[in-house]
Order: C-alpha cells, then structure tokens, then sequence
C-alpha cells in the first residue's frame, strides 16, 4: 500500500482539503479520506486532480506536426490535402521511426497530463503495402512506445478496406492499412493474448463509414472482445457526410444510430457535422463524443455542437489525434472558445456552481476514462490511480485557490501547468520531467533525419 497526500484534490463532489489517497499494489485507490493528517505520506505538492485520458490519437502524425503550412497554389488546403502530405509522410516510414515517433508522442503526453491513451492504430504494413511477417509488428511497436513512456493504452487496431462509401476500391496511399475480414481478424488473434500478458486494453475500430461496407462494420464489431471499446471516425468532414447521403439516402451518424446498435462501448470520434435529432441519439446511445479541437481546427474540420450535446445528457471525451499539439488544457480551451464564438456568450460548458474549467476536466476525464475502458477518470476508491499535480510556481497558477486554479490552467497564459503526473499508483513525470525523455528524444532526432523531413 502506497499513501499520497493531497493538501487539495480535486473529488467528485468539488474541491477537499488534506486529503490522503491509499493506492494498493495493483494500482487502484483503495480508500481516498478529506481532512486527513499527512501521517508519513508521500507529499504532492499542489493542487490533485484526476489525470485525462487522450481519447483519441495517431501517434505517428507527430512527424508530420509544423510541416503542413505552406499554402497550395490554389489555396485549397483542406483535410483532404493534408491527407496527401501524411500518405507521403509514411511512405518513408520504416518501423523503427514508427515506433521512436510513438514513443516521443507518448512521453510528450504524460508531460501535458494524459496518463492514458487509446490509440487508433490504422498502419498495418511495411511501407511498399507488404504484410510484415508478424502481423502485429506496427502495433506491437505502439505497446513497446507505451511501455516506454509509461502510459496507460488502449489499443484499437483499424479495420480499413476501402476508399469510399460502397465499396470503392483503397488507393495506393492506403496501401499501408488494408485488411480484409479474414487476416484483421488473425491480427486480433496475434493480441488478443499479449494484451492480458503485457497489461494493455484491446479493442477494435472500423475507420469509419467510408472505409467499411456495412457487412464488415458488423463482422468486425462482432469481433470485438467481450465490453471492448469500439471507436469509429464519423462526420468530420462536410464531403463525407455528403458522400454518405449519397450512397445510403442518410447522414453518417444517422446511419450508425439506424444500423449500428450504439451503446457505452462505443466512441464516436468527431461527429462534427450533425443534425439536432442524431445529436439526441447519440447522446441517448450512451456512447462518448470522442472530440479532438485542436486537430479539427488544424484541418479545418468545424466545430462540435457541443452545448446542445452536453444539455441533452451526451458525455464527450477529448484527445490529440493528430498529436500537432498535446494538450489537455489546449484541448479544452479551444472547445470551449469555439462555443462562445459560436454563441456568442461565455463559460458554456460551465456546469452547476462549478467553473468552467473545473466542470470540463471532471467531464472530459470521466467520458475519457469509459472510451478507453478503463476504471479511471474521477478520485475514488476502485478507480486507477491516475493523478495529476499543479505546478504552484507556475507563474500563471500563483495566488489561485482551488475553485480558479484550472479556469488559470486552461484559459490563463499558462504554458506548464503541470508539476508531476502518477499513473497507476507511481510517478511517471516528476518536477516536469519524464525518465527517459532524453534517450525517447535521442531516437526521434534520428527517426526524423532518416525520414528527411
């Protein structure tokens, strides 16, 4: 049993004071007790609150962040330009940079604040579209980048088969993802076992309505293992839900809520562009709004409806997709500010008597916790050990109390907002800095140099 102590921590029920945390060896809390004495206790020094699981992320992309803004001739940038430059960008790819790509992702995650992370893992196959002779060999680099950096992961290997709705064939830059029923289901075969051995979640993700024919979507949501996570990208783009309707007479989450049986398992990931109805339904689904603003303002996706989401009882979850920025609170702030320009009022997402910024981190750690089927999210007794510590001397912190420090946190000009991040019971980020980010960084460096920008 490992006891930390909290001068202030962040419950369910709002802020308490000299709070002491009782973890036990695998890694839960076992008893969380307010008003306390420190009795010996391992110390944390600032405000504790619940550490954010990344909903959603390609961790490879975080080759590609900074590279992407020179303007094309005809000043069409888009998503689907920038999806050029990534096909290109693993075209260079080999598996040793996939892995030191991932695994600086990563360490940079548990800097920001994440202690878990599930990732969309769609890149199968050596870089001429060949399979490697261990099928798993990219996503056992992810578990390995994981392991390194001490994050808790969920992993969601991709079923990806075509290029468009109703069947259309993939291109050649989508040779890299390609699988058919048959060989993504020996792929699952592959880590099905490791995941039980090597401590990691395992779930499944159709790419999206796009890539999978309604007969796939159903055998591979059938292949899922029993309560796994199934993620799925769905109405990012206006040209996609125009496609959709296209080809099935319905928008894209329309038809998940016609066809798909949504429930708790499941993340929907994005759904920027929907209507009021299919907002109510995936809200009643149960199913989490898997909301990436950074990436979407990056690719010029949209904005989420999120308040009408929210007032309708929908749980929403936040990660960094395309790992340009890693950031909680960057993540945050930019939900929240793209309501009010939306809106045109303030503190939306504000909840209760709570602030803002406290009532988003309890919300977005608790949607993110259940996308990533993991008992974490809130302090409690059963929940992972997950925490968080504020760093009191940062500048942007300093003179707040603990109903104002994560509005300072988030919407302040805060740059390192965090001190020390536990996962599972140990610390894994202390004073701001990871164990092995130096030798993580080392690796990046050489990944990029062979990838030549």
């Amino acid at each position: 049993m490992t006891t930390f102590f909290a001068p202030v921590a962040l419950l369910p029920a709002g802020w308490s004071r000299d709070v002491a945390i009782d973890v036990a060896d695998d890694g839960a809390i076992a008893t969380v007790t307010p008003g306390r004495a420190a009795d010996g206790a391992t110390l944390l020094a600032g405000p504790v609150v619940p550490a954010m699981p990344n909903v959603h992320s390609h961790a490879f992309q975080r080759a590609l962040a900074g590279r992407t803004g020179r303007a094309a001739p005809a000043r069409d940038d888009s998503f689907w330009t920038w999806r050029q430059a990534m096909y290109e960008c693993l075209d260079r790819m080999d598996a040793d940079a996939f892995e030191a790509v991932a695994a600086q992702a990563f360490v940079e995650m548990t800097k920001a604040g994440y202690s878990a992370v599930a990732e969309f893992h769609y890149v199968h196959h050596d870089p001429a579209g060949e399979p490697y002779a261990d099928p798993a060999e990219l996503a056992l680099r992810v578990v390995a980048a994981a392991e390194t950096a001490g994050i808790a992961l969920t992993l969601l290997p991709v079923f990806y088969a075509h290029a468009g709705f109703g069947g259309t064939p993939p291109t050649r830059g989508q040779r890299r993802f390609v699988h058919a029923p048959q060989t993504f289901s020996q792929l699952l075969d592959r880590l099905a076992p490791m995941a039980a051995a090597r401590g990691f979640a395992l779930g499944v993700a159709p790419h999206s309505l796009r890539a999978v024919t309604p007969d796939e979507l159903q055998a591979i949501v059938a292949m899922a293992p029993a309560g796994a996570r199934i993620h799925i990208h769905v109405a990012e783009q206006s040209k996609e839900v125009d496609d959709c309707a296209a080809w099935s007479g319905q928008r894209p989450v329309e038809w998940l809520l016609n066809h798909a049986h949504l429930d708790a398992r499941w993340c929907a990931i994005h759904a920027t562009h929907v209507t009021e109805r299919e907002l109510k339904g995936l809200a009643a689904s149960g199913a989490v709004a898997g909301l990436a603003p950074t990436t979407e303002a990056d690719l010029g996706d949209g904005t989420f409806p999120c308040i009408a989401y929210v007032d309708a009882g929908g749980r929403y979850a936040i990660g960094s997709d395309a790992n340009t920025v890693v950031d909680p609170f960057a993540e945050l702030r930019l939900l929240e500010y793209s309501q009010r320009l939306r809106l045109r009022h303030r503190n939306l997402l504000a909840r209760g008597d709570a602030p803002v910024g406290q009532s988003m981190w309890a919300a977005a750690a608790r949607g993110g916790a259940q996308a990533c089927g993991r008992d974490a999210g809130a302090i409690v007794a059963g929940a992972r050990a997950d925490l968080v510590v504020l760093d009191p001397d940062e500048p942007a912190l300093v003179g707040h109390d603990a109903d104002t420090v994560l509005d300072a946190a988030i919407f302040g000009p805060c740059r390192r907002p965090v001190r020390d991040v536990v996962c599972g019971g140990r610390f894994i980020v202390r004073d701001g800095r990871h164990p092995r980010e130096d030798d993580v960084l080392a690796r990046y460096r050489t990944a990029l140099a062979r990838l030549g920008g």
